[in-house]
């Protein structure tokens, strides 16, 4: 049985073969598809991305240590009526030791031009599900917390005590994906 979370909330992984999937559908006539980003920054002990190859996201779908597999971009929202939109496979084996934390942000493309927000946005979710057998483990939902933000950190892996945890972030901010890699990644940013 899947665990509800709630904004805040721990639980210990005990796997290493996961998939973190994220879904949403925007609002009914709200003008332009809606292209939410999910990207995974896979972080050191100093709170950094080791180096732009451990950025994961639809430009870069494999981390250099073969832990992160992100499965492709979905412009609209509509890759599945009822299920993950995008999909980052993790196998935490495989992670870099020198990565201590990946943290799953999700991110509205070009908010800003087509004035787009999460207020648009409806059952976003992030779900973490065990590889192995297909089985959803625990799920996030945002719910109506965000109505002006542009991006969003759904929540992050985590080790601590030699283990991997997951926490449900749920910090939304008003901006965009640059935002995030200039706060996490601190190498030249090619626009």
């Amino acid at each position: 049985m899947a665990i509800n979370l709630q904004k805040g909330q721990r639980i210990d992984i005990g796997l290493s073969r996961i998939s973190v999937g994220l879904g949403w559908h925007p609002n009914e006539g709200t003008g332009e598809a809606f292209d939410l980003d999910a990207s995974a920054f896979m972080i050191d002990e100093n709170r950094l991305i080791l180096q732009e190859e451990y950025f994961v996201f639809y430009g870069n779908t494999d981390s250099p240590d073969g832990a992160l597999h992100h499965t492709g971009d979905d412009p609209t929202g509509g890759n599945s009526a009822v299920g993950d939109d995008e999909v980052i496979q993790v196998d935490l084996s495989k992670v870099n030791p020198k990565v201590k934390e990946i943290l799953f942000v999700v991110t509205i493309h070009d908010a800003f031009n087509r004035k787009q927000n999460y207020g648009q946005v409806r059952d976003s979710y992030i779900r973490i599900v065990d590889d192995a057998n297909g089985q959803e483990i625990a799920k996030y939902e945002l719910g109506e917390d965000f109505s002006i933000e542009t991006g969003v950190e759904f929540g992050r892996l985590y080790v601590k005590d030699g283990k991997w945890k997951f926490e449900a972030s749920g910090k939304g901010y008003k901006e965009d994906l640059a935002f995030f890699l200039s706060k996490y990644f601190k190498g030249q940013i090619i626009k």
